[in-house]
């Protein structure tokens, strides 16, 4: 190995050992006290490196500052988030680092019948050579996005330990809840205090992105009548059976994330809870434009009420909550952090692709609350799930570039 390889790798497997999964269901902020076992570590490596206003916020978001070396040179945020998906297993995850990748199938020590290769993951082919960083086969990796932390640490410590290279005052921003939408509380923006931002929290190397979806969660509740089942000839509303006249109704052919890409949106019901007597439905809804997150509202709404019009006994209600909006609406307007980053990327002769994400990232909040914040790769791939891994190599690529666009950034003209 050779530049930021092994410091990337033993920093993504330590982290990655840490549970940090969010909660949507916690009121808490974080939504989970074990975020504060990582967001603590990087208080203490961040004071060890000798980054300057270390602090973890009463919200929970761990901040740093690299101080300037170029005096006029714009404040520059670097954000990644600690927490972990919560839509698969994450306790107990053992890191797994694959040497010199051979092209073939990777197996998987604590699951025997899973296997990542190119055929289910396209990148894979391209990472020939590769240090591929996987989890053992029963929990996701994490790499998603603690290899945005591990960057972005690695950056720090780089510029730290050379204060000749030039750049402007850099701000650090480790975040909980992202993964649930709750990772920009309002504070945020101010105590980051940057001019422009960006998040290390993409895919593929070269991708730097400006559009995010539009995001609302909805929530619909079903109150039927509970009958003793043995006495319940006309008179049991089994609300089960209505949820199940909802989900059937929407158009799962057309408008679901397995049967959607590039710009489609969807309306995705990713949780049902409940019994005879009760159910909750929790759904996202998601596109690229206003108007059309709007009309999949709309048609939720109007099928709930439909439902609700064939059996009156029953009580139906569809609470729809926004989450957050498609960063380019301000991005556009105001392309600079946007084509710095790739200038920073060519400068290490790669070429910027800039693809809608199918999701958001804590930039789309940012951005949106008046903090420019696109966003750029760190390489992770297949994230949240089993087959989730990233490249040592790519993250490598990461910092390089994010260590070039601090030095763009601080060049007069």
């Amino acid at each position: 190995m050779n530049g930021f390889e092994r410091e990337l790798e033993e920093r993504l497997v330590r982290y990655a050992r840490v549970d940090t999964q969010s909660d949507e269901r916690s009121p808490s902020s974080p939504s989970t006290a074990i975020q504060l076992d990582l967001a603590r570590m990087l208080v203490a490596e961040l004071t060890e490196i000798g980054a300057a206003e270390v602090q973890l916020t009463e919200y929970g978001v761990v901040l740093a500052t690299v101080p300037a070396t170029r005096e006029g040179a714009p404040v520059i945020g670097f954000l990644a988030h600690v927490d972990t998906a919560p839509q698969f297993h994450a306790v107990g995850v053992k890191p797994v680092v694959h040497r010199g990748y051979n092209g073939g199938p990777i197996a998987f020590a604590d699951a025997p019948g899973l296997t990542l290769s190119p055929e289910s993951s396209s990148h894979l082919a391209e990472k020939i050579g590769h240090d591929i960083i996987t989890a053992s086969g029963t929990t996701l990796l994490g790499a998603d996005d603690k290899a945005g932390v591990a960057v972005i640490m690695t950056l720090a410590r780089h510029l730290l330990t050379n204060p000749d290279l030039p750049h402007g005052a850099i701000r650090i921003a480790f975040t909980p809840d992202e993964e649930i939408g709750r990772g920009v509380d309002k504070r945020l923006p101010k105590d980051l205090g940057a001019d422009f931002a960006y998040t290390l929290d993409g895919g593929a190397v070269g991708e730097i992105e400006y559009e995010s979806f539009s995001a609302d969660g909805a929530s619909v509740k079903i109150t039927g009548v509970s009958v003793h089942p043995g006495l319940a000839k006309g008179k049991m509303v089994n609300a089960l059976h209505l949820a199940a006249k909802i989900v059937t109704a929407l158009p799962q052919a057309t408008m679901t994330p397995e049967v959607t890409d590039g710009r489609e949106g969807f309306l995705h019901l990713y949780e049902q809870r409940g019994s005879a007597a009760e159910v909750e439905l929790n759904f996202i809804l998601r596109d690229f434009e206003r108007d059309g997150l709007a009309a999949k509202g709309e048609l939720l709404r109007a099928v709930c009420a439909a439902v609700q019009a064939g059996e009156p006994r029953a009580t139906i209600s569809c609470e729809i909550r926004p989450q957050y909006r498609n960063m380019r609406y301000w991005l556009e307007n105001d392309m600079a952090p946007v084509e710095l980053a790739r200038a920073a990327c060519r400068a290490e002769g790669i070429e910027p692709v800039s693809v809608p994400i199918r999701g958001g990232t804590d930039g789309s909040r940012l951005t949106e609350m008046g903090v420019p914040t696109p966003n750029i790769f760190t390489g992770m791939q297949e994230i949240h799930g089993p087959l989730e891994w990233i490249s040592v190599q790519d993250m490598a690529t990461a910092t390089r570039v994010c260590l070039r666009l601090t030095e763009l950034a601080a060049t007069p003209g």
